[in-house]
């Protein structure tokens, strides 16, 4: 079936009350079309047109769900137009549309999308009032959630190595069935080496950038309202060198009892971490952290103060230049700088600051600049069940 031409000029709001006995008489609607939207109408237009037109959500759903954001189906308009009832549904993904009566074409759908459309212009300034009355919000990646998620994540690809149990000194040749057997063994360590010591690189490298993305977080959620209405105090504030965004926490942001001590043990292991950092991505020649033998010669001919194995010198070498035995530790650091910085805050505020730093998803008010948690992290969807038969 079609529908007719003024389907959507016809349409009116349902009473709850009226609903609900509809559906629990003898001869209560079936729900036979399921439609889905997209971005056909964009839900923010449908949801600022169906609120202009017939005012708030008037269906059922909306008494079932929770005062929050984490719900299914988020609002709900229960509409009548020529003996039919349409459901319109704001979920996560999409919208759904749930027509009773005979089933409608698919072509139905697209009818009923340019109909709606073409209602616009008539509930313009309707429209207009409801989004200018809507909060105006962006989501964002957490930026030091992402690099702390990237580092457990390199970290636990080194862990599954095993580098210690499946690494070991090798003999010569003569240890062996075969030299086939002896250069397999090579290439099989070497292959685990070379790997474990490219993810402890990525995975130190990014250390210090993750405590520097704490301290921006801190700064973006708790800056004082002056500073942060100001673009280019704002901003001047986050381009600082990271020593002084540290040592000026609590002059620049709300919620802190007392300064951040630059010379307590977190911080001053976090400088040095800062430092060795550097060395490792800019390849800095610094000898004492580079050198790993110390032989002399006369003339062309090397004089060994002692002798490493050919493994200790391919492979050996290139794990303590890494760190690999250190990244723990360094991890650690980074954690105890974190907890810290924390601590240095009243107790509300050091909840807040938590459960920011657990979310990979945050949400900032464009009208006012304050973030918040808009949803879980949890994405939810739901999907109808079988039709039954008869």
């Amino acid at each position: 079936m079609k529908l007719q031409p003024d389907f959507v000029e016809q349409l009116s709001a349902v009473h709850p009350r009226d609903l609900i006995e509809m559906l629990q008489s003898e001869h209560r609607p079936h729900f036979d079309t399921h439609w889905k939207l997209f971005n056909e109408i964009k839900p923010g237009d449908l949801y600022c047109y169906l609120y202009g037109r017939f005012g708030p959500p008037n269906g059922i759903q909306n008494f079932l769900r929770g005062d929050h954001s984490e719900n299914l189906i988020h609002w709900e308009w229960a509409l009548s137009s020529q003996g039919r009832i349409i459901l319109v549904q704001g979920h996560n993904f999409r919208t759904e549309l749930w027509v009773s009566g005979d089933e409608l074409r698919p072509e139905a759908l697209d009818q009923l999308v340019v109909c709606v459309k073409d209602d616009f212009p008539k509930h313009g300034q309707a429209m207009g009032k409801v989004r200018k009355a809507l909060e105006h919000w962006v989501e964002f990646i957490n930026p030091y959630y992402r690099i702390r998620s990237s580092v457990e994540c390199l970290m636990s690809e080194i862990e599954a190595l095993d580098v210690e149990e499946k690494t070991s000194q090798l003999g010569g040749f003569a240890e062996y069935e075969s030299p086939e057997q002896w250069a397999n063994e090579w290439g099989r360590q070497a292959e685990i080496v070379a790997k474990a010591t490219g993810l402890c690189f990525g995975a130190r490298a990014m250390l210090p950038v993750m405590a520097e993305a704490f301290v921006n977080l801190l700064m973006y959620l708790l800056m004082k309202p002056n500073l942060k209405q100001d673009d280019r105090l704002r901003e001047n504030l986050i381009r600082q060198p990271i020593d002084v965004r540290i040592k000026s926490l609590a002059h620049n942001c709300v919620g802190f009892q007392s300064e951040i001590d630059y010379g307590h043990e977190s911080c001053r292991r976090y400088h040095s971490l800062v430092n060795e950092r550097n060395d490792l991505l800019h390849g800095n020649v610094v000898i004492e952290k580079l050198k790993f033998n110390e032989l002399h010669f006369n003339g062309r001919v090397p004089v060994f103060g002692s002798y490493a194995s050919m493994w200790e010198r391919a492979f050996g070498v290139a794990k303590r230049s890494v760190g690999l035995e250190v990244l723990r530790d360094e991890r650690q650091v980074v954690e105890d700088f974190v907890d810290y910085v924390i601590s240095r805050l009243d107790e509300k505020r050091q909840e807040q600051v938590r459960i920011f730093c657990a979310r990979r998803e945050l949400g900032m008010c464009l009208d006012d600049g304050r973030l918040g948690v808009l949803f879980s992290g949890q994405l939810v969807d739901m999907a109808p069940g079988p039709r039954a038969p008869g």
